[in-house]
Order: C-alpha cells, then structure tokens, then sequence
C-alpha cells in the first residue's frame, strides 16, 4: 500500500460533499480549525449545492471530487459529511492521477465507498471524523491531525464480553457495514482475506445487522480474517417482536466457528468518539486484559 504524504504547515486541504447537502454555517467552524493547523482549505464549486438531499446532482459530486483528484495543489480530499450518494457515481472516478500522486481521502460512513475504492488501487485513506461533526469530540479532530501530520496513532479498548483474545499485525479495511453490503458483488467489492475487518453501524434495524453478516459470511469474507474489530454499532432499531440479540451479539454470532482475534468496543463510527483509523494499513490488533490497536 502506497502512504500519501503527510501533510505540513501551508498544504492544501479540499473539501467536498458527495452524498447529503451541507449549509456554510454547517461548514466555517471546520474551515477555522483546519486553518488553525495551518492549512489552505479549498471548497469544492457544488459543495454548497442542493438536488433533492444530495449536496448536487450525481454529476455535480462527481466533477467536484474528480477535479480535487486532479488538482495537484490539493494534498487531502475531506468529505464535509456522510449520508447517502457517493455510490451512485463512484465507478465514474478515474483515479489515475491519484496513483500517479497519492492524497489522503477522509471520511467515514457514506466515504466507506472511496475508501474501497482507492484500496483496490493500493493506497491508504482515513477514516476519520468530518467537518459537519467537528463539534461532538475535540479528541477525534485532534486524532485526525495526528493522522494528517504522520503522528502516531494508538487506542487502547475497553474490556467485552465477547472479545475472544489474541495479536495479529494485518491490514485494516472496512467501515460501513451496510455500505460494503451494498458494495458486494460488484467491481469495488471489498477484498478482506488476511485483513482486519473493521465494521461500524448506524440506525439500523438488527435483523439488517444479522442478514448482512450473514451475506459477508456466505460470500467468504469472514473466513480468511486476520482479525475484526468492531466500532459502533449506534441507535440500532428492533421490531415489535425483539429479535432477541444485540448488534454485537449478531456479530459475535457470525464469527464464533472462527479463532482470529475479535474486538468489541473501538471508539470510532457514529458515535460521539470516532477516532481516526488509517485504512489499508498494517497495525497491531492486542486482544487481551487491555486491548489495543496501534498504526
């Protein structure tokens, strides 16, 4: 896997919006800590367009992505927020010039798409917190600078009760579980043999949780992992007739025949925390009496 450059006092950050809209009031207390690191933040033309809930048409959000892809002032490309869209253009993008010249792709939720994407071409991204949730932990922003400016990163995990133990070094990959469901089988279907899975989730009802585990299971990807380690698994949702397990419980439940270590609890997906994760590369994954994951 190929790092992007690390980013230093007067480099370029780009900000775009691939799948739901965002207002400029939304945005300015996100561009004042960037500049506060020292950065020049370039807005993307659509970035404060509006088509339905998307940010512009699937057009609009291609052009501003590919031309941040482009642009060779621009060192990191930052998804202003999540939501849904990124998927309806995402094969369109031509990442030649992204191989020629890495740069650091960053968001989490509806960004799992780009951050597969730009895997299968072997370069790393960032899951990480974006601008439109700057405001909920000063210590996830303060995470992403670390990752921005090549500081290291390393987490140590609250105990669970269905953690089963072990060290693995592996790569890391993942995200939304629901976006790689909807990724299966296609061109940008996730590759997760000899791979730390991680997966996180958002609103969700758990028979969802359970028959997208159940797909990743019949399609391979949870036999040949290193590891797993799982997020949070927020606001899940249940019908009338409970289906009687957790999220963690569903997924403890698709992985239990296996021996790789699994754990419970990392602070990052869409939760109040969401610590920044370098995707695609290699770290240490400790489960035991004090788990940790280190990049």
């Amino acid at each position: 896997m190929q790092t992007p450059p690390f980013l230093k006092a007067g480099d370029t950050i780009g900000i775009v919006a691939p799948a739901r809209k965002i207002t400029k009031e939304e945005l300015e207390p996100a561009v004042e800590i960037l500049k506060g690191w020292g950065l020049k933040v370039k807005t993307g033309k659509n970035l404060f367009g509006a088509c339905n809930q998307y940010s512009g048409t699937d057009e609009e959000r291609l052009a501003d992505m590919q031309e941040m892809i482009n642009d060779g002032t621009v060192k990191a490309i930052l998804s202003a927020r999540g939501g849904y869209g990124t998927l309806r253009f995402a094969d369109r993008l031509d990442f030649s010039s992204l191989l020629r010249n890495p740069k650091w792709i960053i968001g989490y939720s509806d960004i799992t798409v780009l951050h597969t994407l730009v895997h299968a071409i072997g370069i790393e991204t960032l899951h990480a917190t974006m601008p439109v949730s700057f405001g909920k932990d000063a210590d996830s922003v303060e995470s992403l600078r670390k990752a921005l400016f090549g500081q290291r990163l390393e987490y140590t995990l609250p105990p669970h009760q269905l953690n089963r133990a072990g060290k693995i070094s592996a790569p890391l990959v993942g995200g939304n579980l629901s976006l790689i469901y909807a990724m299966s089988g296609g061109k940008s279907d996730l590759d997760t043999n000899g791979k730390i899975l991680f997966l996180e989730d958002l609103d969700e009802y758990l028979y969802h949780i359970d028959r997208m585990m159940m797909n990743l299971k019949r399609s391979g990807k949870l036999d040949g992992l290193a590891g797993m380690v799982i997020g949070g698994m927020t606001e899940m949702k249940d019908n009338t007739i409970p289906f009687g397990k957790t999220a963690e419980e569903i997924i403890y439940d698709a992985v239990k025949e296996y021996d790789y270590p699994l754990c419970f609890g990392l602070p990052a997906g869409h939760g109040i925390q969401n610590k920044a994760l370098i995707m695609g590369r290699t770290c240490v994954l400790t489960v035991g009496e004090q788990s940790t994951l280190v990049f």
